[in-house]
């Protein structure tokens, strides 16, 4: 059988120029050099199908946790020809607030989780402020709803979405976190979301400070290399550089093209 090849797109949706290095890895001595963190959300286009990582968070958590935002993850996606309120099929790489906000969004999708994810946000690790510091109360709710009306897809481990694209459970983050692996014309790209946040987290085995299991996030290193086909196919999850390293997309903001090959 012929392996399918999609287009991937990493849309940027927000960004918080203030932040330092400090805050982006457990281990640094440069505390207050800036590094800017960005925020995304990922569409995968191919074989008549659209699928949609993550969901970005919405006006009412950007105005409380003071992250603006530049533009709803619906328009990002309309910019390049995808009605939010259309797609079918939304993988939830996890829970945090930035990355499963505007449910409401995709009336029509089916979203898919880890079982260990949707067991982490609504288990006693939530009893712990520091744990839970990164979720929203009402999007916890949002995805029970969704639970209970049958629109949530859980997984155990590895999962197919489409034909050749699976999702893989890495957690360290997060109790659950999924990275997604999605053929193109390039070779094997993984979308790791927050498995690594920069390029320079996973390269450098210095890692993000906000995880709910040390030992799990440098594993998770070693299962994202293995799936991908180079470094250059771990797209990271928050990296401004992502948007320098591949080609825009015409006619967009913010957009880029990571089915292509990297430009610098």
């Amino acid at each position: 059988m012929t392996t399918p090849h999609y287009e991937i797109f990493a849309l940027r949706y927000a960004t918080n120029g203030e932040r330092k290095r400090r805050e982006n890895f457990i281990f640094t001595d440069a505390h207050e050099t800036p590094m800017p963190i960005d925020y995304y959300v990922w569409a995968i286009r191919g074989e008549g199908r659209v699928i949609v990582l993550d969901t970005g968070f919405d006006p009412a958590t950007a105005a409380r946790r003071a992250r603006p935002l530049t533009r709803s993850p619906a328009a990002a996606l309309a910019e390049i020809g995808i009605a939010a309120d259309q797609v079918e099929t939304v993988v939830l790489s996890h829970m945090h607030y930035d990355h499963a906000g505007n449910f409401g969004l995709f009336p029509k999708a089916r979203f898919h989780i880890q079982d260990a994810e949707m067991a982490y946000c609504t288990g006693r690790c939530m009893c712990h402020q520091v744990l839970r510091m990164p979720m929203e109360f009402d999007h916890v709710v949002d995805a029970l709803r969704h639970v209970y009306s049958g629109r949530m897809e859980f997984h155990d481990g590895n999962g197919t979405i489409a034909p050749g694209v699976s999702v893989h459970l890495v957690g360290g983050h997060s109790g659950g976190l999924q990275v997604v692996r999605v053929p193109t014309q390039r070779g094997m790209v993984v979308l790791a979301a927050d498995a690594t946040h920069f390029w320079e987290n996973i390269r450098g085995r210095s890692p993000f400070p906000i995880l709910a299991d040390l030992t799990r996030m440098m594993e998770g290193y070693r299962i994202v290399e293995a799936l991908a086909d180079g470094p250059d196919h771990i797209i990271p999850g928050h990296d401004p550089l992502v948007l320098r390293r591949f080609p825009a997309v015409p006619g967009t903001t913010d957009t880029v093209r990571l089915d292509l090959p990297p430009i610098a």
